[in-house]
């Protein structure tokens, strides 16, 4: 391994070293060093700070030992991030509320107060991760062939990935930010990629949109397992990916496309669990559904791994603001909020109750259970149990209150995971002038006898391949509508149908255009049912409101988050400038 070496290194030297760290042979944790780039300080986007210069020469990437180590220390570098992909998208949304115990950080998170630094708001990690890939990229040689085949392709790709990935996170946290596409590596650099005009979320999709496309197909690398996972599941799935770089670009019909060929790739076809669902499991009995349900294991397409110990690395702190945990003396830091009790009380229950004879559907009632949170959709129920804790003495340094949210490992982050792709594949379908198609995906789940039954001719025609799935892996038997998981058998439920306007309209153009926003409103719903605490929510609500220029649409529901409209927070929203964290 190569080392680097630098000259006229400054007393001061405000810089630090980013080291694109490996595993240990052992899969141990994660070692270090394969390579040393700059890297910006934490007050200044790209702040090097010093004149460390690099002999790049010592740093070339044409061995496969290098070039494995140097893309397994960028997944090592995107820890960094990884609990702020879920608290960013978390706290700031209506599906919790930060508790007495949360830090002062979470707190003006969630308050939107950025007058005082806070350690969610440093985008100089982003870059850090951004730089890893920029050196990467550039360094690696993507010439050489074994046994006539490019030897560095796969990883080439995945990185490519990598980057997209971290740019449409930061850009959905700050709204404009410096597009620096080259390695940084001096302060000479620093300062002319700081020159650049600084681009919006749509020209950030765009960009990496024609950057991944010729990458579309390339396979994930393959490394093994480490640390007890499939290696695979440490890169971003290239189509589900400019799937959401379509969908943020307002590119729905292409949103739509690599939604559909990623679901329905022959070598992988993602299907959903139907049994990974929570239930009642009586028409009579509604004091304990079943726990079947889970957001992990074969649900999770791609993660980002986690530590165990400090001393290896970087550790998840995701449990310790969801749960109760011996570590934060059981204090958790944030608790579902109103907004996200009612969301979920306001489902209907559907049963499918079939005797010898007939066929019948039970509506499950909407009062008499033992706890308030069995109304409704079962997820919430599902996910979060919350308990008191007796016999304590009143002084004691421990909560007398456990909480439990089941969304999170101490092991791993989620990047992806199928649920919510398919969710993201309705709201494309739906804004590609495919409502029917879209509510299927919720109601029904979409295969050859689905879609024949529940999609009218004209839309079948419209829609083409756009819906169509291998007819032996998706059949009525193995797909199911997202709403079911919690809700029943939504198939049956008939207050859970297509919108209708009331009266017939002019044209058929004319109720799609109607049908539209309600499907969505559907849609974005589900994913607040499906995803709650996982930091898809705030970006879902901004999302729809900048599509329908309405800010209303992200500040109505945050103002209320604790069950009666905010005033002042809702003020606030309506900026959508406050929607973003601060550059600097």
């Amino acid at each position: 391994m190569n080392k680097v070496n630098f000259i006229n290194k400054t007393k001061k030297q405000l810089a630090r070293l980013s080291a694109i760290q490996a595993p240990l042979p052992s899969g141990r944790g994660w070692g270090w060093v394969l390579g040393v780039l700059l890297l910006s300080s934490c007050s200044d986007i790209l702040d090097t700070s010093s004149e460390l210069v690099e002999f790049q020469e010592d740093n070339t990437l044409d061995h496969p030992t290098d070039s494995v180590y140097s893309v397994m220390g960028i997944v090592n570098r995107m820890q960094l991030i990884a609990d702020r992909s879920v608290l960013l998208g978390e706290i700031r949304s209506d599906l919790v509320t930060p508790t007495e115990a949360a830090s002062a950080d979470l707190k003006r998170l969630a308050a939107f107060d950025f007058a005082e630094p806070n350690k969610y708001c440093q985008v100089s990690d982003y870059y850090a991760v951004i730089n890893n890939c920029n050196y990467y990229l550039a360094n690696v040689d993507t010439t050489l062939q074994r046994r006539g085949r490019t030897l560095f392709r796969y990883e080439y790709a995945a990185v490519k990935a990598f980057r997209a990935w971290t740019y449409l996170e930061l850009v959905k946290n700050y709204g404009q930010v410096p597009l620096v596409t080259e390695p940084v590596m001096t302060e000479r650099e620093a300062e002319e990629a700081l020159t650049k005009r600084v681009a919006t979320i749509k020209e950030v999709c765009d960009y990496f949109i024609a950057d991944l496309t010729p990458y579309a197909l390339v396979e994930l690398p393959q490394y093994g397992d480490i640390n007890s996972y499939t290696s695979t599941e440490f890169f971003i799935p290239m189509r589900a990916l400019l799937g959401d770089l379509c969908l943020w670009a307002g590119r729905y019909q292409e949103a739509a496309r690599w939604y559909h060929d990623y679901l329905n790739d022959k070598e992988r076809f993602i299907t959903l669990n139907s049994s990974n669902r929570v239930r009642w499991t009586s028409v009579t009995d509604f004091q304990r559904p079943s726990d079947a349900y889970s957001t992990q294991g074969n649900e999770v397409i791609s993660r980002i791994p986690m530590e165990q110990r400090v001393f290896d690395g970087i550790v998840s702190d995701l449990l310790n603001v969801f749960s109760s945990t011996r570590e934060n003396n059981y204090f958790f830091q944030v608790t579902p909020s109103a907004g996200m009790r009612q969301l979920s009380a306001d489902q209907v229950y559907c049963m499918e109750y079939k005797t010898e004879t007939t066929t019948d559907t039970v509506y499950v009632p909407r009062s008499g259970f033992t706890d308030n949170i069995l109304v409704g959709d079962l997820r919430l129920s599902s996910n979060y149990k919350k308990t008191s804790q007796g016999g304590q003495d009143e002084y004691s340094e421990y909560s007398t209150l456990r909480q439990t949210i089941g969304k999170h490992t101490a092991n791993s982050i989620t990047t992806y995971r199928r649920t919510m792709v398919y969710l993201r594949y309705a709201e494309a379908l739906n804004r590609s002038g495919l409502p029917q198609s879209a509510f299927a995906v919720l109601k029904y789940g979409l295969c050859a006898e689905n879609n024949r039954t529940h999609i009218d001719s004209l839309e079948l025609v419209a829609a083409g391949d756009l819906i169509t799935f291998d007819e032996t892996a998706f059949t009525r038997e193995t797909v199911i509508g997202i709403h079911s998981i919690g809700s029943g058998d939504s198939e049956c439920n008939a207050y859970y149908d297509m919108p209708q306007p009331s009266t017939p309209l002019a044209t058929r153009q004319d109720t799609i255009a109607y049908q539209i926003p309600l499907v969505e409103d559907r849609i974005v719903t589900e994913m607040a049912l499906e995803g709650a605490f996982e930091g898809y929510r705030f970006y879902d609500l901004m999302r729809i409101a900048l599509r329908r220029g309405d800010p209303s649409y992200l500040a109505d529901p945050v103002s209320r988050r604790n069950g009666t409209s905010d005033p002042a927070v809702r003020a606030l929203l309506m900026d959508t400038s406050n929607w973003y964290l601060p550059l600097k």
